[in-house]
């Protein structure tokens, strides 16, 4: 990579913190908030709990729907009015969300909240610094994902205390105020200045529609797939994985608990150490943690150091596996066209995390517990490493061609 003149990297490095900055509020205002609001809503809507959890599931097939459409408007060179815009959109939404009185509006605001969220959380943000930064985006996801990892950390306990000292719906009015006096302004003003569309580059043959049927694209589109699949179907069960490991209760509570500084560890590793290795071969060897993780769970079945592996190597495989998913288009597909491609995988990645707990969830059996799911998840996790493989060998083969 060729490294930028000084006053660039310091922009680059300013513009990126308060992207960053953004991103941790809204995945800590609405995603890790969900969870403390559903039990007062339960209670003064008189929902059960697959009633309250289908609002969630709703926001995530609302935000996979429009992730093809969003990446086009910001290809197109509009990023700047889909992020503020979507910022609003939050903070409508939510302050909304402390008006609901029926199920129905419940659920109007989360389909709002997911539309919102396809226009402010990784994906946009991600096609933004690819497309800005086109010889360092890697190391501009890098920090994104850093300090979105920490929103949990941030943001649980900083609404679980405005939900006890103001109730959910004035808590509510404070994290929309945090997307009006903060979010919207940042997206408005560093925003500005959009590099030109690809079109406008490469002439009126600069599509996105060839590049998705290339070998690579839909090689990559089974890697990130297959993989969200896989870690999503994981969080909902991990108390109850571990509960079946022979761990403790103390344990069975703080390992899951610890996942998040795991990542956060694991980029930060990514983040420091980096440059010292090829970023082709770190790209191979990343999405394998999963699976050995997964492996360890099944070879060690009812030994707690099992668990505990595998907690470790999930945790650290999750959290830079992030930046492989964030960068791998760019890096073997395209870069112009960043934003659609990954929006065009939008949909099928929201429909298997939808799907994905509750397909492990009946293959549970009282006998077995979670072994068939686990082996399902192990397959289905190295199907999706062998097809980013052929997909870096197919880009690569093709880059060396060329040259």
């Amino acid at each position: 990579m060729s490294a930028a003149p000084p006053a660039e990297r310091h922009h680059a490095r300013r513009l990126v913190f308060w992207l960053s900055l953004a991103q941790l509020i809204t995945w800590g205002s609405v995603f890790y908030t969900f969870a403390l609001l559903m039990e007062p809503v339960e209670r003064e809507l008189g929902l059960g709990r697959a009633q309250s959890s289908l609002a969630f599931s709703l926001a995530l097939l609302a935000e996979g729907a429009l992730a093809y459409p969003v990446g086009r408007w910001i290809d197109r060179g509009h990023e700047r009015i889909v992020m503020a815009g979507g910022s609003l959109l939050v903070a409508l939404c939510l302050g909304l969300h402390s008006l609901v009185d029926s199920v129905a509006g419940f659920y109007a605001v989360w389909i709002g909240l997911g539309c919102a969220l396809a226009a402010t959380l990784y994906n946009p943000v991600f096609a933004v610094v690819t497309r800005r930064f086109p010889h360092d985006f890697r190391r501009a996801i890098i920090t994104l994902t850093f300090l979105g990892g920490l929103a949990s950390t941030v943001f649980i306990p900083l609404s679980a205390w405005l939900i006890h000292a103001l109730g959910w719906r004035h808590a509510l009015w404070v994290l929309a105020a945090l997307h009006v006096l903060v979010c919207a302004p940042l997206h408005a003003v560093v925003l500005r200045h959009a590099p030109a569309p690809a079109s406008a580059r490469s002439g009126p043959g600069g599509s996105s529609a060839p590049f998705m049927r290339s070998p690579a694209f839909l090689l990559i589109g089974v890697f990130v797939i297959g993989m969200m699949g896989v870690t999503a179907a994981l969080p909902a069960h991990m108390i109850s994985l571990l509960r079946e490991s022979g761990l403790g209760e103390g344990w069975v509570i703080a390992i899951p608990a610890s996942i998040g500084a795991i990542q956060v560890v694991g980029r930060l590793l990514l983040f420091f150490f980096e440059h010292h290795f090829d970023v082709h071969v770190a790209n191979r060897l990343i999405p394998c943690l999963i699976p050995l993780g997964l492996t360890a769970l099944l070879a060690g079945a009812g030994h707690p150091w099992a668990a505990v592996l595998f907690v470790v190597l999930y945790g650290l495989g999750n959290g830079m596996q992030t930046i492989v998913k964030g960068t791998a288009i760019a890096q073997y597909v395209s870069r112009d066209h960043v934003a659609s491609l990954s929006g065009a995988l939008g949909l099928p990645s929201a429909l298997a995390r939808a799907v994905s707990p509750l397909l492990l969830g009946l293959l549970w059996t009282r006998e077995a517990g979670y072994a068939a799911g686990l082996w399902l998840l192990l397959v289905t996790s190295l199907l999706a490493v062998a097809a980013l493989w052929l997909a870096q060998r197919k880009s690569l083969n093709v880059m060396s061609l060329r040259t």
